[in-house]
C-alpha cells in the first residue's frame, strides 16, 4: 500500500534498520537513530542500484514521488539516473538544471518560424530520433565532447554521414542558444567535425547507371522484410526521380486526378529548393502506389506517415537504411534515383534532355533561356515518366503486393 504523511511522519525507530516501501521502487529507510532517508530502487543494463534522494521531512512525500518520476523518465531514456542526480539534476521540490533536450526544443521552438515546415519537422525529427535518446535526458553541464561524439559516431557507422554532420550543427547551435540566452555554459560539439568521418566532397551522390542494375537495386530492396510504407516510399522515389524529402513529406491534397487521364502530383514551392512549384505527371504504375500508400495511412494527412507517430513523415534515414540493408552501401543511395533516371532517359531520348530536366526540377543552365522559354513539356514528360515506369518495373510485383510482403 502507498505511503502516506502520516504513515511517513509516525514512523518509529527500531533496533535495525528497515524499509517503508512506497510505490515505484521509491521506499522510505528508518534508520536505528530514527533518521528517515529517501531512497529508489532500479535497474539499468541488468542491474540493481539504489539513489538516495535525501531526507525526511526536508523532502516531502511529495517531492521524494517527483524526483522517483525524474529517475524513472530519464531510465527510459537510457540515461543512469545516478548522472542526473550528481549534475544536481534531480532536486526534489525544486526545479531541475535544464536538460539538453529541454534547451533544443526551445532553440528549435525559436528558430522553427523562420524555416520550411519540412525542414523544421527534420530537423526535431533528427534530434528526437538520434540525440535525445542518449543525452537529451541530461542537465548540459554533464555533457562532455566524448558523450556528443560517441552519439554522432552511432549515425556515422550507419553510413549517415551527412546527418551525423547536420546533427553535430544541431546540437551546437543548440547550446550557443544557451549560452546567448544565459551568458554561461560552453559548447562541446563546437569543434567535433575535425574528428568526424569527413562529407564526400565530389558533389556526386553514388548512382547506378544502367536500367538493368537499377532494376536489380529495386528489386533486392523491395524482397527485404521492412515497413510496408518504407517500401512504397521508395518505389515512388524510383518511378517519379523527385528528391527524397519530397516523397518522404507527401500530402494526400497534394495528389489530383488519380482516377482520370492525367494523374498528377503537385508539390508546393515551400518544399521545394526553388519558389516555384513542382508539377509531376504520374505513370500509372505511381498512380498504383499512391493509392496503396493513401489506403495505408488512413485518416492521417502524410501519404508516408512515421511508422511510430502517424502525425510525423517517415524518417530521412529509412529508405537509405533498407537500401544499404539490401547491400548497396557505397553504390547507390536515395538521391541516386535521380541521377539513373536522369542517365537512363538522355542516353535513349537525347532530343528529350529539356523535358528529362523538367522532370527533374531543373530549369535552363542558360539563364536568357530560362528567361524566356517557358515550355513546361508536360505531354512528353507524362510520355517519358510512363516508358521509365515500364523500363523499371517490368515483370515485378504490383503496389499491393510489395505492401503486403514480410514485414520487418
Amino acid at each position: 500500500m502507498p505511503l502516506t504523511d502520516v504513515k511517513v511522519r509516525q514512523a518509529k525507530p527500531r533496533e535495525s534498520g528497515y524499509r517503508i516501501p512506497d510505490a515505484g521502487g521509491l521506499h522510505l529507510f528508518v534508520t536505528p537513530s530514527g533518521s528517515k532517508l529517501w531512497r529508489v530502487r532500479y535497474k539499468i543494463d541488468g542491474k540493481e542500484k539504489l539513489l538516495s534522494l535525501g531526507s525526511y521531512p526536508e523532502i516531502s512525500l511529495a517531492a521524494a514521488r517527483e524526483a522517483r518520476d525524474q529517475a524513472k523518465a530519464a531510465k527510459r531514456r537510457g540515461v543512469d539516473p545516478s548522472a542526473l542526480k550528481r549534475a544536481g539534476a534531480l532536486q526534489p521540490g525544486q526545479a531541475p538544471p535544464a536538460t539538453f533536450e529541454v534547451v533544443a526544443r526551445e532553440w528549435h521552438a525559436v528558430k522553427a518560424p523562420s524555416w520550411k515546415p519540412h525542414h523544421a519537422a527534420d530537423v526535431l525529427a533528427s534530434l528526437e530520433r538520434e540525440i535525445f535518446p542518449t543525452i537529451g535526458a541530461l542537465p548540459l553541464p554533464e555533457i562532455t565532447t566524448p558523450m556528443v561524439l560517441e552519439a554522432l559516431r552511432r549515425v556515422e557507422k550507419r553510413g549517415a554521414v551527412d546527418l551525423a554532420h547536420r546533427l553535430r550543427q544541431r546540437i551546437s547551435h543548440a547550446f550557443q542558444f544557451h549560452i546567448a540566452s544565459t551568458g554561461n555554459g560552453r559548447d562541446p560539439a563546437a569543434h567535433l567535425s575535425r574528428a568526424m568521418t569527413p562529407i564526400d566532397k565530389s558533389g556526386r551522390r553514388p548512382a547506378v547507371t544502367t536500367i538493368a542494375r537499377a532494376r536489380e537495386v529495386l528489386q533486392a530492396c523491395e524482397q527485404l522484410p521492412a515497413f510496408p510504407v518504407t517500401r512504397l516510399a521508395l518505389r515512388l522515389l524510383a518511378l517519379t526521380l523527385v528528391r527524397p524529402g519530397e516523397v518522404r513529406g507527401a500530402v494526400l491534397d497534394e495528389f489530383e486526378d488519380l482516377d482520370g487521364q492525367e494523374p498528377t502530383w503537385r508539390i508546393p514551392p515551400e518544399r521545394m529548393k526553388s519558389q516555384f512549384e513542382h508539377v509531376v505527371p504520374l505513370s500509372t504504375h505511381a498512380v498504383d502506389v499512391v493509392k496503396e500508400a493513401t489506403r495505408l495511412a488512413g485518416r492521417g494527412p502524410l501519404l508516408f506517415p512515421s511508422t511510430r507517430q502517424a502525425r510525423r513523415p517517415l524518417s530521412e534515414n529509412a529508405i537509405g537504411y533498407l537500401m544499404n540493408r539490401a547491400g548497396f552501401r557505397g553504390e547507390h543511395v536515395a538521391h541516386g534515383w535521380r541521377a539513373t533516371g536522369s542517365t537512363v532517359l538522355n542516353e535513349r531520348y537525347p532530343a528529350d534532355r529539356q523535358a528529362i530536366d523538367l522532370m527533374l526540377a531543373h530549369g535552363p543552365k542558360d539563364p536568357v533561356e530560362g528567361a524566356y522559354n517557358r515550355a513546361l513539356h508536360r505531354t512528353r514528360r507524362r510520355e517519358l515518366a510512363q516508358i521509365w515506369a515500364d523500363m523499371l518495373l517490368e515483370g515485378m510485383p504490383n503496389a499491393e503486393q510489395i505492401a503486403t510482403a514480410a514485414r520487418r
